[in-house]
């Protein structure tokens, strides 16, 4: 049996990847858009990595390929693996234009959302997990969030804009 190795990829999806016989290492990589690449790597003794090779997929072309190694749709039952009902994890991506660049996270609770939790803030290659509410955000960061779909897009529209619009207003907690 095949070791298969799976590691989320903050913003991007998900990467699975094992190593063959001949000590070589598959990867697919899943993007959250739907497309996937194949990717390939040489073994350890080829310190020049000639026999990398690297492709991009559609959902089609992934599908075709799968079937035609021996597989299944396995990328349609991907996304449900992290789905579980009435929890959403999305990242959002700051922007220079985003109300929160240059800002600390701040509570979102004490704002009126409660609900939603910032799990990290990615930034370059490294995560801050579980960042306080003093936590600075920067133009490139990532921020994974994690609660009820419809509080994650609030937060997302708070990040963008500063407040909740008019049809997204929660009162704050105790009111």
């Amino acid at each position: 049996m095949v070791d298969v190795r799976r590691v989320k990829l903050p913003g991007v999806g998900v990467l699975h990847t094992f190593v063959t016989d001949d000590g070589g290492k598959v990867g697919v990589i899943t993007h959250r858009s739907g497309h996937s690449d194949l990717v390939s790597f040489a073994d350890a003794a080829d310190k020049d990595h000639t026999n990398k090779v690297s492709l991009r997929l559609d959902e089609d072309e992934a599908h075709t390929l799968a079937e035609l190694l021996g597989g299944t749709r396995i990328t349609e039952s991907l996304s449900g693996l992290d789905q579980i009902p009435g929890l959403s994890i999305d990242w959002f991506h700051v922007d220079y234009d985003d109300h929160i660049a240059g800002q600390p996270l701040g509570d979102m609770t004490e704002r009126g959302l409660a609900g939603v939790t910032v799990v990290a803030v990615v930034r370059g290659e490294s995560a801050n997990p579980a960042p306080d509410t003093h936590f600075k955000v920067f133009p490139g960061d990532t921020l994974v969030l994690a609660g009820a779909p419809e509080k994650v897009a609030k937060a997302f529209h708070f990040y963008r804009a500063g407040e909740f619009s008019k049809s997204e207003a929660v009162a704050p907690p105790g009111r």
